[in-house]
């Protein structure tokens, strides 16, 4: 099934023709307040209300043209100054992508750099990880920020084999780091192919964030997973090293475990909340299928239901 959804979402066929159909949006709807900033801003405020944390994406990758990039260069300058009038403390995450990687990492980094510096110090800016051929650019990119600005994190992925290694490069910057799973459809020559073995990567990743060395440099750990298994297994082993709960923060989606959302923030954790939105969600409403697909019952009654 996993499979089936990261084929899914890499055909323009069905990107151009699932948004017409009602149940699919009906579908995604339970995953993004909507489809404009405006939908993810009034998200924030009743997630604020529940004492839970917010960072905003809006949804798109790979541009083409310089122009574009721009766009969503300006884009995101113009969301921290929105997220500022409401007094909210939402962060941002961007793909670089979306700022021009594939058309000349120079550039990329420049508008990555602007929204940086318009985001301000108290806030950092996550840089997503995409495809694995991805990874070393979008490293070099974050290394070379990092030197310049204290209010920058990256996204590391468990399922693939080199993380573990990447990790221990990153610890020595006092980095701030996202761990997930992984969402791509990748070769078992570069990630692990089993569920279990991705897990038990995770637990030792999460390990190596929460260990002595990673808080003594004030690496920002936060543990992005929707696995309440996992999230047992990682605040276990943070009391037993008596960890402060300011050290740990998880991330989830917007919609997924809202119960557990809950539950962390009125614990006393760090709770936080990833908001997309956007109008170029089908590949990545696929993607978030394919990590959980017990997600798809809710497309099925959904379908059921037209």
């Amino acid at each position: 099934m996993r499979s089936f959804f990261l084929t899914c979402s890499q055909s323009r066929w069905l990107r151009e023709q699932a948004p017409r159909y009602g149940f699919v949006r009906r579908t995604v709807s339970r995953f993004m307040p909507g489809e404009t900033v405006s939908d993810a801003l009034a998200a924030a405020v009743e997630l604020r209300e529940q004492s839970i944390g917010t960072v905003f994406t809006q949804l798109g990758e790979n541009v083409s043209d310089p122009t574009e990039a721009e766009q969503v260069t300006v884009h995101y300058l113009d969301v921290l100054d929105r997220i500022r009038s409401q007094g909210l403390h939402t962060e941002v995450s961007v793909k670089l992508t979306q700022l021009g990687l594939d058309l000349d990492p120079e550039l990329c980094y420049k508008n990555l750099a602007r929204v940086i510096e318009h985001a301000g110090t108290r806030s950092v800016v996550w840089i997503d990880m995409e495809a694995s051929h991805y990874v070393d650019p979008t490293l070099t990119l974050y290394r070379r920020a990092k030197l310049a600005y204290p209010n920058v994190g990256v996204c590391l992925q468990a399922y693939l084999f080199r993380t573990a290694q990447d990790l221990a490069s990153l610890v020595p910057l006092g980095a701030a780091i996202r761990l997930v799973k992984g969402a791509y459809n990748e070769s078992p020559e570069v990630a692990f192919p089993r569920k279990k073995d991705v897990d038990e990567n995770y637990f030792a990743l999460a390990k190596q964030l929460l260990g002595d060395e990673a808080r003594a440099r004030g690496v920002r750990a936060a543990m992005a997973t929707h696995d309440q298994k996992l999230i047992h297994r990682i605040t276990e082993f943070a009391a037993s090293r008596e960890v402060s709960k300011d050290c740990l923060e998880f991330q989830m989606l917007y919609g997924i475990q809202r119960g557990e959302q809950r539950r962390l923030a009125q614990e006393g954790w760090n709770s936080i909340v990833l908001v997309a939105y956007g109008s170029f969600w089908f590949p990545w409403f696929m993607r978030r299928l394919a990590e959980r697909p017990a997600n798809a019952v809710f497309v099925i009654r959904n379908l059921l239901a037209t």
